[in-house]
């Protein structure tokens, strides 16, 4: 049985997870082994700190993780990426993750704790095995339920393509060719995750433990995403854009529901936590920087105006500022291949 404590890591922060007796029985001596993909299209965008501060708690807890730059789904997703960048955005995507991962102490080479491994999805999404399993699969699955598995991940359009419903059948094979014990993504991969559960066993293979967590509204859409360029802010951004994007969010003054206040409870409080930093927001209206310990306070504080909108932007602009600049110094020597990867995007 795994131990508590391990549970604890492995579990923090999630918003759901499926079968979980799947870790909980899992033999003391055996490592667990949970996988996370990723497909190569937009720029990437500092919500990624969601799932890789859950990666940084998944190899604390001594589980060994493989990260899978899923470049095939990448075009398969109405072509998000092209077949010519789509190299190049794959080799961007895994230096990005990188620095972001050393940004907050876990070196992806050489960590401690679990392993990490770095998966292109074209090394074994190839092969004459996984093809013919992808149409045993095909054979067995509905056309409604291939549908309705990538509604929330795959760009819904009108008239779409056949790749759109191949899309989940491969994200779900892709367990047990990755050989793991659980898969782990945002909740909008909920309805690919039940699919799997459904469909792998009647090809044989066992069922996997699905580990979700929540999504980060953008600043002006429904979740962040890469492939929204207004929506996010980018991993190079500079400090004068994140300044600009951060002022033109929408931020009412007492309402709750604004991007910001995700922002800060699930990135900036567990990163500043990390490099033992201060969360703190300058009050114009006293004059004085407020210290918020715990993300509640502050969120009180704004609900109750204590705390002014444009308070809360410029402080987390210089926030989110110390976050992503030692990430856009490390990428400055990859200038070439982002070049190549997104041109002047």
């Amino acid at each position: 049985m795994v131990s508590d404590e391990k549970l604890f890591l492995i579990k923090r922060n999630l918003q759901e997870i499926l079968s979980e007796e799947i870790l909980t029985e899992k033999p003391k001596n055996e490592k667990i082994k949970i996988y996370w993909g990723t497909a190569p299209t937009g720029r990437i965008h500092v919500a990624y700190y969601v799932p890789l501060l859950k990666i940084r708690d998944f190899l604390i807890a001594g589980c060994d993780v493989k990260i899978l730059l899923a470049d095939i789904h990448a075009m398969l997703d109405n072509l998000k990426s092209k077949f010519e960048v789509v190299g190049f955005r794959t080799q961007y995507y895994e230096n990005c993750i990188k620095a972001m991962l050393a940004n907050i102490g876990v070196d992806s080479e050489n960590s401690s704790f679990g392993k990490i491994i770095f998966i292109k999805g074209s090394d074994f999404q190839t092969s004459s095995k996984y093809v013919m399993d992808l149409y045993k699969l095909s054979s067995i699955t509905t056309e409604r339920d291939g549908k309705k598995a990538g509604t929330e991940v795959v760009k819904q359009v009108s008239n779409p393509l056949l790749s759109s419903l191949i899309y989940p059948l491969m994200q779900a094979l892709d367990e047990e060719y990755l050989d793991v014990d659980a898969q782990f993504g945002g909740v909008d991969q909920r309805k690919i995750f039940t699919f799997a559960m459904k469909y792998l066993p009647q090809l044989g293979f066992k069922k996997r433990a699905h580990l979700m967590n929540p999504m980060i509204p953008g600043l002006n859409s429904e979740k962040m995403s890469s492939s929204d360029k207004y929506s996010k802010i980018d991993m190079l951004e500079t400090k004068e854009n994140i300044e600009k994007n951060i002022r033109k969010c929408f931020c009412e003054e007492g309402n709750k529901e604004t991007g910001l206040l995700y922002l800060i409870r699930h990135i900036i409080y567990p990163i500043f936590e990390i490099k033992n930093l201060k969360v703190e927001i300058f009050i114009k209206s006293l004059n004085k920087k407020n210290f918020y310990e715990k993300y509640q306070e502050l969120e009180n504080d704004f609900v109750e105006k204590i705390i002014h909108p444009q308070d809360l932007k410029k402080s987390v602009a210089e926030m989110v500022e110390i976050i992503v600049g030692p990430v856009r110094k490390e990428m400055e020597e990859f200038q070439e291949l982002i070049q190549n990867a997104y041109g002047s995007e």
